[in-house]
């Protein structure tokens, strides 16, 4: 098949979208278009290379042969061109877009950029911090650092850290305070800067959990302050409101520098890790792979915690 015969971009995006989906009804919902349309266009497509793609079944799509082999090849060549028409649009400037949350972003990204600008000074990044998982495709991401479960990661994702859960408290708020903090019990004198977690996305960062865990169900604290963000509640304990629980590599640069301390010796590890997943043309881009490389030099320099990557004490425990 030459230039002349190949067929129509459109018809190609739109089997991605649905050899990806393995839905019509899905894709449709994708690409911002009727099902019939998405039905539509993949027979067309069919008849111009004069075979199946699918195999329609009575509850789901399966790839016939020449469709899997179709998929991998409009995939990559959607992805390079998606790469290209970025670079152009961009003035040539090789780009990251990248998706991530609030608090990686904040507590861990932004720190270190300066440091990936020296290393790839042609480079620039674009981030996007939400609370929602964006779909990558259509949002145009190359890359995302999402939360996962260890046991859902994707094969080709990238683990950076995983997490170890403690209580930290500014200096200031441990002054002002007047109790001691040696052991779990000692948190009834303290107020408590808690993750108000109503979609119960991660249990692990209340309050709650943490002090179940730690034997002191029971507690009663002087008081309890709570947040719809987990970056806020760790905020409110920079600036001495209370004492809130942390990931303690998103929060190991505050540690070092002395804004938080970690008085607690009680430190619960969950099966969820913080992870680097690329989009299709994320994978084709040479600058997504120039920071996937530097994050990963970066996470292996410094451990999961950080520069204190090696605390004396620390207490396992499997999230709920």
């Amino acid at each position: 098949m030459n230039e002349r015969t190949l067929p129509p971009l459109e018809a190609m995006r739109v089997f991605a979208v649905a050899a990806r989906e393995l839905s019509f009804t899905r894709a449709a919902a994708a690409l911002f278009v009727t099902q019939s349309a998405v039905s539509k266009q993949v027979i067309a497509l069919e008849a111009a290379l004069g075979t199946a793609l699918f195999e329609r079944r009575t509850r789901a799509l399966a790839l016939t042969p020449a469709g899997e082999r179709l998929r991998r090849a409009a995939e990559r060549a959607l992805a390079e061109l998606g790469a290209a028409v970025d670079e152009i649009r961009g003035g040539g400037e090789p780009t990251v877009n990248l998706a991530t949350t609030h608090a990686f972003a904040s507590f861990w990204l932004i720190p270190r950029l300066a440091d990936f600008r020296r290393c790839h000074p042609g480079i620039d990044i674009r981030i996007s911090a939400d609370t929602r998982v964006v779909d990558l495709e259509r949002g145009g991401f190359d890359a995302a650092v999402r939360y996962l479960q260890d046991r859902n990661a994707p094969a080709d994702a990238l683990r950076l850290f995983g997490d170890t859960v403690l209580p930290v408290a500014s200096p200031a708020w441990l002054k002002k305070a007047g109790h001691p903090l040696a052991r779990p019990a000692d948190l009834s004198h303290h107020v408590l800067l808690d993750f108000d977690d109503r979609e119960h996305a991660r249990p692990w960062l209340t309050w709650a959990a943490w002090l179940e865990a730690a034997g002191a169900a029971d507690l009663r604290p002087a008081g309890t302050i709570a947040f719809n963000q987990y970056d806020a509640a760790i905020r409110a304990a920079v600036d001495g409101q209370g004492v809130a629980l942390a990931t303690l590599a998103l929060v190991s640069d505050l540690l070092r520098e002395g804004r938080l301390v970690a008085p607690l010796p009680q430190r619960f590890a969950h099966a969820r890790a913080y992870y680097l997943l690329m989009s299709e043309r994320g994978a084709a881009n040479p600058a997504v792979a120039a920071f996937r490389r530097w994050l990963a030099a970066r996470v292996g320099g410094e451990g999961e915690g950080g520069k204190l990557a090696h605390p004396r004490r620390s207490t396992r425990s499997q999230s709920r």
